[in-house]
C-alpha cells in the first residue's frame, strides 16, 4: 500500500528531477554493457529516450517553459530513433547530438531558474542540483562528440578512430568535477574552447548553486518572530 502511494503519479510529478537523475545514473552504470549487440543498443536508446521524456516534463514545469524547449526534445527523440534504426550517417549523428545538447542545456537552465525562484529548501532542490550537474555533463559530452566529427583528431587517441561516447562522457565528468582524472586531452582549438567553457560553467555552477542552497537552508532555520 505504501509502495503504491510512493509510485503514484502525484509523487512522480513532484520529483521529476530525482527520476531524471536516477535514469541518467542508470545509463552511466550500464554504458559499458550497451556497446556490442542490437539488444544492448535498443536498451541504451530506451533509457536515453526516457531521459529526454523526463527532461520534457522538467521543461514544462520550469519558469522558462516554451515550445522551443519541447521542440528540441521531440526532435532529439526523432533523430536518435533514426540512428537506432540504421540512419547513422555522420550528418545524422551530428544533428542528433547537437539537438540533444541544446535540450539538456535548456533543461539545466530551467532547473537553475526553478531553484533560484524557490524561497525554501526542499528535497526537490537537492535532486535538482544533482540533476543540473549531470545535465551539463551530458550536454558537453554531446558537444565533444560533434566536435570530433567536425574536426577529426580533436582528442588524443591510442587508436586511429574517434573516442567512444563513454570516453567523451568520462572526459566531460572529469572536466566538470575538476578532478582531472581523464587520460583524454583536447588537441584542436575548438575542443579546447569547449573544455574551457565547461570549466567555466562548472566553477560558476558550484559557486552559485552551493551558495543558493546554503542560503535556503539558512532561511529554513531562521528563528520565528515571537512578536507576531
Amino acid at each position: 500500500m505504501n509502495l503504491g502511494k510512493y509510485l503514484s503519479w502525484h509523487h512522480f510529478s513532484r520529483l521529476p528531477s530525482a527520476w531524471l537523475l536516477l535514469v541518467q545514473l542508470l545509463i552511466l552504470v550500464l554504458a559499458p554493457l550497451t556497446n556490442d549487440s542490437v539488444t544492448s543498443h535498443a536498451v541504451s536508446w530506451c533509457l536515453s529516450a526516457l531521459a529526454l521524456l523526463l527532461l520534457a516534463t522538467i521543461i514544462r514545469n520550469s519558469p522558462i517553459y516554451t515550445g522551443f524547449g519541447l521542440f528540441f526534445v521531440v526532435l532529439g527523440l526523432g533523430l536518435s530513433s533514426g540512428v537506432l534504426f540504421g540512419f547513422d550517417s555522420p550528418r545524422v549523428q551530428v544533428a542528433a547530438h547537437l539537438v540533444e545538447a541544446v535540450a539538456y542545456f535548456y533543461g539545466a537552465a530551467g532547473l537553475l531558474m526553478y531553484m533560484f525562484e524557490d524561497e525554501y529548501l526542499t528535497r526537490d532542490e537537492l535532486f535538482a542540483a544533482a540533476a543540473v550537474f549531470t545535465l551539463l555533463a551530458w550536454g558537453f559530452a554531446f558537444l565533444y562528440s560533434v566536435c570530433q566529427v567536425w574536426y577529426p583528431g580533436s582528442f588524443n587517441a591510442v587508436a586511429s578512430g574517434p573516442r567512444s561516447w563513454l570516453e567523451l562522457l568520462f572526459l566531460s565528468f572529469s572536466i566538470q568535477s575538476g578532478t582531472g582524472l581523464s587520460d583524454i586531452v583536447p588537441l584542436t582549438p575548438t575542443a579546447r574552447v569547449l573544455a574551457a567553457l565547461q570549466m567555466f560553467s562548472a566553477v560558476m555552477y558550484l559557486t552559485l548553486v552551493v551558495s543558493r542552497l546554503v542560503a535556503l537552508q539558512y532561511i529554513n532555520h531562521l528563528p520565528k518572530d515571537k512578536s507576531k
